[in-house]
């Protein structure tokens, strides 16, 4: 299916607002299974979401988020396919452009090549998920497919690090226009 039949796909005003109610009552729904039952893209359904859970930042941020990121310290770095989803927990390296990628230069278990110049959209969410607060960095491409996550890392009780959310918050008032 072509974006252009996708975009044409896409449920009802109503249909939408159904799927809304159940993202914000379901905390065990996964975005990427709802996105292909519904014939829409993760992104379409993550734009569901109210501004206090979701706001969107330009996909031309992508090196400030990477960049500021890294400083955080060990995230869960995640990307979800149809044909499976892989974590990393570890500090974002540092990287750089080159041979039309960016480049994740590091010691540690996370590295490779990102290409960001599909990078059309930044989600910064604030979802429930499995009843466990969570927020994350969700990068889309110009498909609206998820191109990988970064989630805000836990301390040993499970609860999310409050230096890492204070990070999160600052960088999305930074990035996403509008943002408080």
């Amino acid at each position: 299916m072509t974006a252009v039949e996708n975009a044409n796909a896409r449920p009802s005003g109503l249909k939408c607002k159904e799927i809304a109610t159940l993202l914000l009552e379901d905390s065990m729904l996964v975005v990427e299974q709802v996105a292909r039952e519904q014939g829409m893209t993760p992104a379409d359904v993550l734009r569901l979401l109210p501004d206090s859970l979701c706001r969107w930042a330009p996909g031309a941020a992508f090196e400030q988020a990477m960049a500021d990121v890294g400083a955080w310290g060990d995230v869960l770095f995640l990307v979800h396919t149809v044909n499976a989803i892989v974590e990393v927990k570890a500090t974002i390296p540092p990287g750089r452009r080159g041979q039309g990628f960016f480049n994740l230069h590091g010691h540690g278990p996370l590295g490779g090549h990102i290409a960001a110049s599909r990078c059309a959209d930044i989600a910064f969410v604030r979802r429930p998920f499995m009843r466990a607060e969570t927020r994350s960095i969700q990068f889309f491409d110009v498909d609206g497919q998820g191109m990988f996550k970064i989630f805000v890392g836990r301390d040993a009780e499970r609860r999310l690090i409050h230096d890492q959310m204070l990070r999160f918050d600052a960088l999305e008032a930074r990035l996403c226009p509008g943002a408080a």
